[in-house]
């Protein structure tokens, strides 16, 4: 299952929450009547879209069951996921968060900078957060810098300015 977007915290008393998409279609994603799916307490729980709107940018929902800011204030946290046969099919040279993870990023080089463990930003500032001995880099996917993504080889070639991955090392 593939992430859509993280519950964030209550909205008002009828047990609306705020979600944090992960998506670039939310109109979509979040309609009226959707289905999205949730893992809570070790069980994968549907959940079904009963309100959608929009504030500033950000989706508020409404969800079957969840009727009260107590119910709601439990989900915060949670992930959507749906099936990754539901998603929409993206235009070449576009990617899905969890088609990048997993992938080995190297330069140009040969020289092997490590896994992407996560992806951060929204679709116009986005990073790869890759896995180093030193600490996590975040390298900016952008044509200019990541030159070949082959998820399907599992595999992203970048061509770093110099010193880029030094500038954005996060030790841990």
């Amino acid at each position: 299952m593939a992430v859509v977007g993280t519950i964030a915290r209550p909205h008002g008393i009828r047990g609306h929450v705020f979600v944090n998409p992960e998506t670039d279609f939310p109109e979509e994603r979040f309609a009226v009547g959707a289905t999205l799916y949730c893992l809570r307490d070790g069980a994968i729980e549907p959940f079904v879209i009963t309100a959608f709107r929009l504030q500033q940018g950000r989706p508020v929902v409404g969800l079957e069951g969840v009727s009260d800011m107590d119910q709601a204030r439990e989900l915060a946290g949670l992930e959507f996921r749906v099936p990754v046969e539901a998603l929409m099919e993206l235009p070449d040279g576009m990617f899905y968060h969890h088609q990048l993870i997993g992938c080995v990023v190297s330069t140009t080089e040969g020289q092997v900078v490590g896994p992407v463990a996560k992806v951060e930003g929204d679709t116009a500032n986005t990073r790869l957060v890759v896995l180093t001995e030193a600490g996590e880099v975040l390298i900016p996917l952008a044509l200019n810098i990541c030159t070949s993504i082959e998820p399907g080889e599992k595999r992203i070639i970048i061509a770093p300015p110099p010193g880029l991955i030094e500038l954005n090392l996060r030790r841990t």
